[in-house]
């Protein structure tokens, strides 16, 4: 039985549970909202060098994944928030044994 989409109203968002685990991403690829909107966000990369980061991707669907995450910026952002608490939790966990060797 295939799994329903969710409808976003942005014809260039999906949302699937079977799909980077129901995060909105950009339809027809694994690129997650969140990831184009911390490189527009945090790092200060305009649409135009997102899409040269990405250049399997049209304008279009930057804008329109922005778009999405301005509209759903607190439940994006605080899932950033709660991945970035568990990337910290397992860097305390799992030190790397590079840095360790390079003192």
């Amino acid at each position: 039985m295939p799994v329903a989409e969710k409808k976003t109203g942005h014809p260039y968002i999906s949302i699937d549970r079977k799909i980077s685990e129901g995060q909105p991403v950009i339809k027809g690829t694994r690129i997650k909202v969140l990831d184009i909107a911390a490189r527009y966000e945090l790092m200060g990369m305009c649409p135009d060098d997102i899409v040269n980061d990405y250049p399997h991707l049209r304008l279009e669907q930057i804008h329109d994944a922005m778009s999405y995450y301005y509209e759903n910026k607190n439940i994006l952002d605080k899932k950033y928030r709660e991945d970035q608490a568990f990337l910290l939790q397992l860097k305390k966990s799992y030190p790397s044994k590079l840095k360790a060797k390079l003192g």
